[in-house]
Parts: structure tokens; sequence; C-alpha cells
């Protein structure tokens, strides 16, 4: 195959819906000259206030914008944000907000609207050449729609008949496995609860999800190692921690309100490490907007004391390097390791310990591209800390080895007895605001046996117990044909998942594609033979049921579930939550069901008390979620109770990953920009790493630079070889030299996804491997 057959994708009449544009990519494209220096100014702080100034005149929201700021992140009657998962203020702060959750919540509540004369005036063809920015900025959509494939437009259906037209489609399939129900990270428990038994009692385990693409190397990983896929510290933990390792995170712009808990850390004397192929800004100093005193006197906190520059994939060896100094360590000072807690709460010390005897610094050194005399910077500070916390993100999971990876954290943590205890434990970074809660709550394509039990004894349903699709899968049986309806709770798939092309004609050639969503995006132009978009109410807006005004519920990061009440009027009267969205296909699907869908709908308590039956943890839902700060998820592992093999947490001894790229090859990382949310893009400006006005760039070591031709501003073309031997390319794209190790790269999804072949995911974890690409870069031949 070529790399054109492979970047072109299916001939049709909506051929260029996931074309790329040189000149501008995914964001506004306003064709100024883009530039890019050093940002040299705090985190947050005074340029954050400056943005969120410019947001709400932007969205026009001089009356809800200051209203939700004031409501977000609140308990008793507030919403949750709909942006990242970090959880909430346990202290009360008034203003537990920042500045990214300020444009997501302004984004959901714009003025502008998208109803039937929108549709009427354009085709799907036509829209299909818009950038997805210009998409989204159409405003919220207003009412269902159907696709008319002969007048190539959408036009208004009503909520019956869609409901209607998804249950004839579904009961028409040969088997329930020709379909799949993907989730997306923003909806609720109660929805999401309603969702997963909606598809089982269909009779299928399709729950394809966004965690899919995140974090399931990290879910993988804690469960193997502890029994639990969940990290076991909580905000309190952060508090108390005298290290915190910060790993693959991007945090001063995917979970801004840990620059706060950053801030703090340093006051009272922790130490700070960031592992991270690019020093971010979080990795410098912050100015936190709620410290008004700071900001009056423009008195910005360090949040970093050591920055460690590790090699793209090369966090394993820069961990196994932490713990072979440990063990050497110990040689001399018996209390560089925690005797007592390895004896008696773990399992497999010696193997590991062996393999960390056997890997030599020249090893360590090559592939994790840190000198020793930095591992063992980074080493000193583990071992003369009491409560060590690591944290981490994407640049750890979306790899090949990321489920030994995050089993090598834990490796660390047990050397020194790192869990069970205050201010210590893992602590992975969950990046949409309720992906966790999606996974407790049953969407999950490998659900356990004990989960399918009680689901079946609380609900009176057989649901099916074969393993289903996860996204990968389900992009593969939708291009086989093995899967024939596709409905989306949330989310852009079309972007979102690897292989762009290869995706939009898995989508295409789908009998039915639904989407429940807020605003037009560009899976909605990727559509099947039938299509349906079906609007929803956003978190921001008050759902009225029969039973008064509902709250949904939602899980953070670190395991609190707390409650979340919508405070301003639909964008449209004929918006429907996203449980009575489900509701209303259970029903059109499974006509003779004997759950109590309606009865569901009224009242959501209705739903948490069979929530309760179910899910572990969940006991006594309705009580605990209203008290002050709703409540924790139990976590057996944080109590020393092992739910493992060997009812103990397990040491891994995985061999080291080959990280260091061969010959030209460089290894590229997506990433997202400071103005964008998943696909979402606000701008084509990146602040904290200097950049205007442009998306489609390459950031490079200079060093490879040079050796190549390169210079910075100058045009390159990208060419990623698969693992299967294909090759995508993208073209003149710009390059500019950042400060990264040599054989790295980085430049943002989702324009950089399509260099990510479909059959490029772990083995592992099956993850795509969006921050593990190989590729070669070379001028392009017209400047």
């Amino acid at each position: 195959m070529t790399a054109s057959d492979v970047n072109r994708g299916p001939a049709g009449p909506d051929d260029g819906a996931v074309g790329r544009t040189p000149a501008g990519g995914d964001g506004p494209a306003d064709r100024k000259r883009p530039s890019q220096r050093p940002y040299n100014h705090p985190a947050a702080g005074w340029g954050a206030a400056r943005s969120v100034g410019r947001v709400l005149v932007k969205e026009h929201a001089f009356v809800d914008g200051p209203r939700a700021v004031f409501r977000m992140n609140h308990e008793n009657g507030g919403f949750d944000c709909p942006g990242c998962a970090w959880p909430d203020d346990i202290k009360g702060l008034k203003l537990d907000i920042c500045e990214n959750g300020i444009k997501h919540v302004t984004w959901e509540m714009t003025p502008k609207r998208v109803g039937a004369d929108f549709f009427a005036r354009h085709t799907v063809a036509e829209l299909s050449t818009w950038s997805d920015f210009a998409l989204e900025d159409q405003g919220r959509l207003t009412e269902p729609v159907v696709y008319d494939a002969v007048r190539d437009r959408y036009a208004p259906i009503s909520w019956p008949d869609a409901f209607a037209l998804i249950g004839r489609e579904l009961r028409g399939l040969d088997s329930p496995n020709e379909a799949a129900f993907y989730t997306s990270g923003r909806l609720g428990n109660e929805a999401t609860f309603l969702y997963q038994l909606m598809a089982r009692e269909f009779g299928t385990n399709n729950l394809p999800d966004c965690s899919n693409m995140c974090h399931e190397a990290s879910g993988r990983a804690l469960q193997a190692a502890l029994g639990t896929g969940k990290g076991t510290a909580d905000l309190a933990d952060w508090e108390a921690a005298d290290a915190l390792f910060i790993m693959g995170v991007n945090a001063a712009s995917n979970a801004p309100r840990m620059l706060t808990a950053l801030a703090d850390a340093y006051r009272r004397g922790a130490q700070i490490v960031h592992v991270n192929p690019l020093i971010e800004a979080a990795a410098t100093r912050t100015i936190v907007p709620h410290d008004m005193t700071d900001m009056a006197l423009f008195k910005p906190t360090p949040t970093s004391t050591l920055n460690i520059q590790v090699r793209v994939g090369g966090d394993m060896a820069f961990l196994r390097g932490v713990a072979k100094a440990v063990l050497e360590e110990s040689a001399h000072d018996p209390k560089a390791l925690d005797h007592e807690f390895i004896g008696r709460y773990t399992f497999g010390f010696e193997d590991y310990r062996a393999l960390c005897e056997a890997t030599s610094w020249e090893q360590l050194e090559e592939q994790s591209g840190v000198p020793r005399a930095d591992i063992l910077k980074a080493a000193r500070i583990y071992s003369a800390s009491d409560r060590t916390l690591v944290s981490w993100c994407l640049g750890i999971t979306q790899h090949e080895h990321g489920v030994d990876t995050v089993r090598e954290i834990v490796n660390v943590l047990l050397l020194r007895g790192n869990l069970g205890r205050e201010g210590a434990g893992p602590s992975p970074v969950r990046g949409h605001s309720n992906v966790q809660g999606n996974r407790t709550c049953g969407i999950d394509h490998r659900p356990t046996p004990d989960f399918l039990d009680r689901l079946a004894d609380a609900c009176g349903i057989d649901p099916p117990r074969e393993h289903g699709l996860d996204t990968v899968r389900t992009i593969e049986a939708m291009n086989e044909g093995r899967v024939k309806v596709f409905l989306g709770m949330g989310g852009n798939f079309a972007l979102a998942a690897p292989d762009t092309a290869y995706t939009a004609q898995g989508l295409r050639r789908c009998a039915l594609t639904v989407h429940v969503s807020t605003k037009l995006n560009r899976s909605h132009l990727v559509h099947g033979g039938k299509a349906l978009i079906l609007p929803c109410l956003g978190r921001t807006e008050k759902d009225h049921q029969r039973r008064g005004i509902q709250g949904t519920t939602v899980e953070d990061s670190m395991s609190m579930v707390h409650l979340s009440v919508g405070m301003k009027k639909p964008a449209s009267p004929h918006l429907l939550s996203e449980p009575a969205v489900i509701a209303g296909i259970a029903r059109a699907t499974l006509p003779g069901s004997r759950t109590p869908w309606e009865s569901y709908i009224e009242d959501y308590d209705r739903i948490r008390d069979t929530m309760a039956r179910v899910l572990l943890g969940f006991e006594d839902f309705n009580r605990r979620v209203r008290l002050p700060l709703g409540f924790r998820i139990r976590q057996p592992a944080r109590e020393l109770a092992f739910l493992t093999p060997s009812g103990r947490a397990e040491f891994s001894a995985a061999g080291l990953p080959d990280a260091p790229p061969p010959g030209d090859v460089i290894v590229l990382q997506t990433m997202r920009s400071h103005d964008q949310w998943n696909t979402t893009v606000y701008s084509d400006n990146d602040r904290y790493r200097g950049v205007r006005d442009i998306r489609t760039l390459i950031l490079m070591n200079g060093e490879d630079m040079r050796a190549r031709g390169i210079a910075t501003g100058d045009l390159v073309d990208i060419t990623a070889t698969a693992r299967d031997g294909s090759r995508r390319h993208l073209k003149r794209y710009r390059a500019i030299e950042y400060s990264m190790p040599r054989g790295c790269a980085a430049g943002y999804m989702p324009e950089m996804n399509v260099l990510v072949a479909a059959s490029d995911y772990s083995r592992q974890s099956d993850q795509p491997l969006m921050k593990n690409i190989k590729v070669r870069v070379a001028p392009s031949p017209q400047q």
C-alpha cells in the first residue's frame, strides 16, 4: 500500500471530510503570520486572567460567565467542570476554577445556535470543507436531525421517530455484537450506568470508550500490581507528601488546578520532580489566580525543584535507574528500603532486585536519555523522602510498554513502602471530567464475572459474558463490516481515534451512525448510510424531569464522587438529558424490557438506588452523595488489602523496551495545545509554548534539525512508517526548534492522528501509540 493510498481514504462525495489544510489544521486558521518565542511568565497568573476576560467577551458571557465562575466545582448545588477530572478543593475554596475550565463552560454556554435553518442552508459536502473550529463555532445543536441522502443534508426529526429509527436498525441486526456503543468521558455516572445496562440487555459488551485511548494501560497495570484499577492517593495525600514525582503530563494546560497543589507543596518544603521530554509551564513557576496577594504583587511560586528531560518512551528506564540507585544505597544504608513493608506486603521483590542489579548504568542512560548523575539526583530526592507520591498521565501510557512503565512506578513506590499511608501512593491524572466514573459504572468491554453477576441480580437481565470490542477493535470491525451500527455518547470519535482516514472509512461503512452531542463536529459529517445527530443538555444546564430538577454524579481522578446540578436554562426546549436519550433508545430497541426506563428518568434517585446494588463502594449512594464533598469510593489497596493472585502488592520484572530510534528516525509524540480541550480547538495559539497562529507544526531538537538541513520556520514533510510497513504523510508543516532530547519531536493532535496507523497499538493495553510514532522529517521541496 502506498502512502497516498493510506492518506487519501475512500473516494466519495465527502472525501474531504477528514482532510487537512496545511496552512490551517483544525483551528480557526486566521492566516496571520505564525510565530514562536519562549514564554517566560509564570503559569496561570495574569496571563490566565487576561485569557479569561477575552473568552467572556468573545462568547458574550457577561452574566452567565461570572455566575458560572462562582458555581463551578462547588458543592451544595454547584456543577462539575466539564473539563478535566482534577478533584475539587476539600477546604471550601470559593474560586476552585481555572482558565481552561472557564473556556469549556463558556464554549458550552454560547448564545449561538444550530437548528433546522442552518442545516437547510448547508450540505454535508459543504460542511466537510470547513475547519473543525468553524463547525463547533456555529453553536449549540437545538433539535434532533436525520441525514437525508437525496439532499445531502441533515433535516429535523422528532424524538419518537429518531428513537424508532434506532430501534429498528438495532433489532434488525443479525447479532447484537454488530453494534458498538462508544462513550466519551463527559457522560455522568447515571447515564453511564443506563448506557451499559441498555447495551448488555440488548446483548453485547461492545462498549469502547475514550479510556481505551488514554489510561487503559494505567488501569491494567494497577489492577495487576495492586488489585485495583485506580490510583490510591487522594488530594489530602498531595497536601502531605514530602516528594512529588510528576511524569508525562502538561499540568498547566491539561489539569491546571494541579498548580495549586504544586505551589502549596513547594511552600511547605516538598521536593517536586518533573519528568517529561519537554519542560512545560507547570514545571517552572506559577501565580495561582485565587491567591489575591500574589496576583497583586506579581509574586510567582516555583513549582519544581528538579526537571528531568527524559527521551520519549524512556520513562521506564529512568524509573529503573531510580530503583537501581535505591537498591545500591541499601547495601550500606539499610533504611534505604522498607524491609518490613516489602516482607509483609509484597511479592516478587528478589526477582526485581536481581533484574535491577543486572541492568547496567550504561543501558539505563542510553534508554532513558538521562545522564546517570541526573538519575541519581532524582533517586536521592526519593530516598530522602518519607512520603512520596507519583503522578502521571498520557506521556507514560500511550506507548507499547505503557503497562510495564506504570508497573515500574509501582515497583519504585513499593521499595520504600509508599503505599497505604498518608502522603504516598500512585496518582494517575485522568483527562476528561468523568472518564474514571465511566469505567466504575460499567463501561468496560472486559467486564468481570462478579460485576455481571451483580448486574444480573439487581436488574433482572442475562448479560453477555464474552468480551466485547474496545476502540481499536471497533474501528477494525466497522471497516470489515462486522459492526454495522455505531452509537457515540459525546466526543468526536472520528478525530479522537487513530488513523483518521481509516476510522472515517469505518464509520462510512456503517448502516447507521448516531451521535449524542452538544455541538456540531467532524464525526457528524463522516456518517453511515443512515445517520442521526441527537442534541443533549450540557453540564451547566438545568435538567428538568417529572420529579423536579435532577442532579447527576461524577467521579474525579482520586475516586471522589459528588453531585453536579446545572444552573441555567437549556439552550433549546427540544434538548433531552443524556439519561433520557438513552432511555428513549432503550425502550424503542427493547420494547418488551422490564427495566423501568421511564421511571428512572422521572427521578435519578431511582437510578442511583439500582447502582447502589450493583457497584461496589456505592452503598447508600443517594445519602452519601449529598454529604459535603460527596464520598470517596473505598480503595482496598489503600488499606493494604491487595486483590491480586498472591494477596500482596506484586513487583513486576519486565525487560526494558528499546527506546532510542534507529538511524534517522525520530520518535514523535502528539499533544494538546493550551487553547484546546481534546479535539475541541479554541484558537491557533499555544501560550505556554510561545506559539501563535499555527497548529501545523513540529517541535524538534535543534541538533536533529541541523543534521537534516532544517532551520526554524522551514517547511518540512513528515513520514510515519507503521508496523505493517505502510507509510503516512503530513506535508508542509513548520519546524520549530524546541528544548527536548535528541531523537524526539512533538506536534498537535488531532491533526497528527493521521500518522498513527490503526495497527500501531500497544499489545499490552490496546492503546494507540499516540506518544510513540516513528517518523522521518525532511525539508519540503518547496519552501
